[in-house]
């Protein structure tokens, strides 16, 4: 009897407060549930923080990126860094809207979840999973051509430098299963410090370097195939990362409805112009057959070196008509620059890398705490050590698959080319799953609040769907489709590694009988809105 009464006062409360009028009445009996925290994570970052992660990425990124561009691109490299460049912005337009509307980790698997179910979300965290992977690999094997500036055989011996690579990794694993942090001032001021480097290479490169008629002749000279203009295309989508890390990080922001489209839009402009200076600059100091012979894995090296080699103090001093003082000191700055810019590539390269490397094991770590709260990978994978309190299952296995995806680097010669094209099947799904569920939500949930909606909309069966979004499904979609039926290797990878996922996926699911559980709480919630 008594239970009959309380379950008709929860129900006299249900309706009730439809209608906006319910005032309690007598013998009403309330229970107080436990407040559930929404968001784990501690908001503490500003778009300062927000920017320098990303930049993180993006600047150690542009150490591999445009030598890797540039075997396949040749001449085009700068066309196509630019027309990847227009891409890129559709992307981090869409997750300004994504992660406004939901501030959570899990990026474009939370967008997927959101925007479609569970699966498609798993789809997407799990695609994602393998370009933080690649990240970590990549990063890692040109550490020591960088480094080969101090001891050249560390760039003249492939199974030496891939096995500095392969301990590189071992000791990352090691350090992050005993649970020594990063320390975000150390990236800060690595990433300000890396954007200087970056700003005062193309500003002499451009004051040494810059010929536009041998710019010119390298691009008509060495234009590609349209089967690789299409393949530099989808490979400079390396070249922009950090809107995924960004997205990421959005659980730990403070007010992220407003600052992660400040920082994404922030992020856009510094990457546009770091990459068509660099590219600019680097097809102005040598021909792109010398840019992906001897220096495809250290192409910022490169671009060094020929600034260190473009002109003598003398030729210097000779081309300023200011007065003598004035000649002395400029010429005095600009030898020092010239002889100290290799040897501060080398050293920032390198400890740029090894940031990223460990950003990126840190960052799977993080996709798979987001993925394990929605139930989507088996628990196993965010376990915590007793001692060190940290997931150390996940970062052992992911660190072995890192290691196993550079065992090729011991006597392929395309395994440098095959690690890009590895990470742009991952990334690039995830960025068509992403756009296609900004989309999804548009159509069904219309009046969803957006802290950052998207201009530029067309109607669709009284929707409104934004054209950004739009053109950059379509282009991710195909030059992902020039990945796959281009590269053999990045083809069975990838699906590889999505099918184990998917029957991880399925078995863990039916396992838990999760969707069984799903039916019997949709009837559930039928039959009391039928009461």
């Amino acid at each position: 009897m008594k239970a009959g009464l309380q379950f008709l006062a929860s129900e006299r409360v249900k309706q009730a407060t439809v209608r906006n009028d319910w005032q309690p009445k007598l013998g009403d009996k309330f229970i107080r549930r436990p407040r559930i925290k929404a968001h784990p994570l501690r908001r503490v970052l500003g778009i300062p923080a927000l920017f320098s992660a990303g930049y993180g990425n993006v600047g150690s990124s542009i150490y591999y990126a445009l030598g890797i561009i540039v075997l396949v691109a040749m001449g085009a490299t700068p066309i196509v860094l630019a027309v990847a460049g227009i891409l890129f912005i559709f992307t981090a337009l869409t997750y300004a809207e994504g992660t406004a509307m939901y501030p959570e980790a899990g990026g474009s698997a939370s967008f997927a979840r959101h925007g479609f179910n569970d699966s498609v979300g798993f789809i997407s965290g799990w695609a994602l999973m393998l370009s933080y992977i690649v990240t970590i690999a990549i990063s890692a094997f040109v550490i020591p051509p960088y480094l080969g500036y101090f001891w050249p055989l560390l760039k003249e011996s492939a199974a030496i430098g891939t096995a500095v690579s392969m301990g590189i990794i071992f000791f990352l694993m090691i350090i992050n299963v005993i649970g020594v942090r990063e320390t975000s001032f150390v990236n800060v001021t690595a990433a300000v410090f890396d954007l200087l480097v970056q700003l005062l290479i193309i500003c002499l490169g451009f004051l040494v370097l810059f010929n536009f008629d041998f710019l010119v002749n390298n691009i008509k000279f060495y234009w590609p195939s349209w089967e690789n203009l299409f393949l530099g295309v989808a490979l400079a989508a390396i070249a922009y990362t950090g809107v995924e890390t960004m997205s990421q990080m959005a659980e730990e922001t403070k007010r992220p409805a407003t600052r992660v489209p400040r920082a994404l839009i922030l992020m856009i402009i510094t990457v546009l112009v770091l990459f068509s200076g660099v590219s600019t600059v680097g097809l102005s100091a040598m021909t792109p057959q010398e840019l992906a012979g001897s220096w495809a894995t250290d192409p910022v090296a490169g671009i060094a070196h020929a600034i260190s080699m473009a002109i003598t103090p003398q030729e210097m001093a000779a081309t300023l008509s200011s007065g003598t003082e004035v000649v002395i000191v400029l010429t005095w700055i600009f030898t020092g620059l010239r002889d100290l810019l290799p040897v501060l590539v080398a050293v920032l390269a390198a400890s740029i890398l090894f940031i990223a490397a460990n950003a990126g094991l840190m960052g799977i770590s993080r996709l798979a705490f987001s993925l394990g709260r929605y139930k989507l990978i088996p628990p196993v994978l965010g376990r915590v050590h007793q001692r060190f309190k940290t997931p150390y299952i996940s970062i052992i296995i992911f660190s072995a698959v890192a290691l196993a995806i550079l065992v090729p680097g011991f006597f392929a010669p395309r395994a440098f080319l095959e690690l890009g094209a590895l990470y742009a099947f991952g990334s690039l799904l995830s960025f068509v799953l992403a756009h296609a569920s900004i989309m999804s939500l548009r159509i069904k949930n219309p009046d969803l609040p957006r802290p950052f909606r998207l201009r530029w909309n067309i109607r669709f069966r009284q929707r409104e769907l934004p054209v950004t979004a739009i053109l950059g499904l379509v282009g991710t979609a195909i030059v992902w489709l020039v990945v796959i039926f281009t590269q053999p290797y990045s083809r069975w990878v990838g699906f590889g590694w999505m099918a184990v996922g998917l029957v991880i996926y399925v078995i863990f699911r039916w396992r838990r009988k999760l969707y069984s559980n799903k039916i019997a709480a949709a009837q559930t919630s039928s039959t009391e809105s039928q009461r």
